[in-house]
């Protein structure tokens, strides 16, 4: 359970607490659906950051950063929350699978389909971040050869 600073469980997870369990599974679901409209933007943006460093252009790299910090802020937000719904549904050790086959078959066959689209998407970002993080690396480790130059790779004898 979340908790707050002065050890009372915070607001969301008083929320998550009192929910029915259909609501619980209401929310799950809208979440899920909600991810499938964001991970486009954020792949976009990730394209985006990788242009900006590529062309060395710092207003929109920062523009670009900030942006994927925010929506991957609220990603994560949204998947905390859904870990607390499952677990609201279905106890402790409760996970995604466990929680989709409480629904009817079509129901369940369709957010199971959702689920693996999303999970693709996140594989797909997450590859994204990592080129954008190598291209970035590269630029400072090349630039702080130029200006510092080469480590010494031997001591002088």
């Amino acid at each position: 359970m979340n908790h707050a600073v002065n050890g009372a469980p915070d607001d969301g997870a008083r929320q998550i607490a009192a929910m029915t369990r259909q609501d619980a599974m209401r929310v799950l679901l809208a979440g899920i659906a909600d991810d499938l409209r964001a991970y486009p933007a954020l792949q976009e943006l990730l394209e985006q950051q990788f242009q900006a460093a590529v062309r060395h252009q710092a207003a929109p790299l920062g523009q670009a950063a900030e942006a994927i910090a925010a929506l991957v802020d609220t990603l994560q937000a949204r998947r905390a929350q859904r870990v607390a719904l499952a677990q609201r549904l279905l106890g402790p050790t409760a996970n995604m699978a466990q929680a989709f086959a409480l629904l009817k078959n079509a129901a369940r066959e369709k957010i199971e389909s959702d689920w693996k689209t999303l999970e693709t998407m996140v594989v797909e970002c997450k590859r994204l971040g990592k080129r954008n993080s190598d291209l970035l690396l590269e630029q400072h480790t090349i630039m702080q050869r130029v200006l510092h130059g080469e480590d010494q790779l031997y001591a002088p004898a």
